[in-house]
């Protein structure tokens, strides 16, 4: 199975220029723990959480985001997505295609694919057999400044 066939496919995701309380009042009102962050023009800067609001100081939304963010690609294995998940402690992974964001998987969206039984456990490690280093990940860092 891969990325696309569990990832969510209506982004909701917030402005680096919204303010912290703007982003409270979208992960409330929407029931969600974390969003990417895009610039006008869609382009992923970063993301955001529940965390870095309660963590971290600043006014607006890019004073809190994370800029290095883990991504795949549409035909990801979803085995490779849950190694990259439980390796890195992360609960969202953006799923690209190209430059573009065209979803967003979580731990919500695998265990419901679990109990849908889309997908399940083969027993042993969640991804053994991969390495470290995702083959379809990207890392978007961007400038501090951007």
């Amino acid at each position: 199975m891969e990325a696309r066939e569990i990832m969510t496919g209506q982004v909701i995701a917030v402005s680096p220029r919204d303010t912290v309380q703007q982003l409270a009042r979208v992960l409330t009102e929407a029931g969600i723990s974390g969003a990417p962050v895009r610039d006008d023009v869609g382009r992923l800067l970063g993301i955001v959480s529940e965390a870095d609001v309660i963590s971290k100081r600043g006014a607006h939304v890019e004073d809190v985001m994370q800029r290095s963010v883990l991504t795949v690609a549409e035909d990801t294995p979803v085995e490779e997505v849950c190694y990259m998940m439980s390796c890195n402690n992360i609960n969202r992974v953006p799923v690209m295609n190209g430059e573009v964001l065209v979803g967003i998987i979580t731990r919500t969206d695998v265990v419901r694919a679990m109990a849908q039984g889309r997908i399940g456990r083969t027993g042993g490690d969640v991804g053994a057999g991969f390495e470290a280093q995702s083959s379809g990940a990207v890392t978007v860092n961007q400038p501090s400044g951007a």
